[in-house]
């Protein structure tokens, strides 16, 4: 397959392209996104020196986590402690600092 004489001249984006086309992701379109949430987002990309794609896609990943905090904790053995004696503890050993 000939390439277009332009994508000859840039392996690397050639590369992404096929990468991202071979990664079966999934795409999400966001609307009435604010303007001054965009503008940090363009900001942390511009200071950090990648796309706003990849800000947008990094800070929507750490949020979602989250929501795996619930399963996570399901899944620990069960421990007889309750939350005042977990509270009681903290709050001493805040008091020994």
């Amino acid at each position: 397959m000939a390439l277009p004489r332009d994508r000859r001249r840039e392996p690397l984006l050639l590369d992404a392209c096929l990468m991202l086309a071979l990664c079966n992701m999934r795409t999400l379109y966001l609307r009435n996104v604010p303007d001054e949430v965009v503008d940090r987002l363009e900001r942390m990309a511009k200071r950090q020196g990648i796309s706003l794609n990849a800000v947008a896609i990094r800070e929507l990943a750490e949020a979602s986590r989250v929501v795996d905090n619930a399963a996570l904790l399901e899944s620990l053995p069960p421990r007889d402690i309750t939350m005042a004696q977990i509270l009681e503890n903290l709050d001493e050993s805040r008091s020994e600092r």
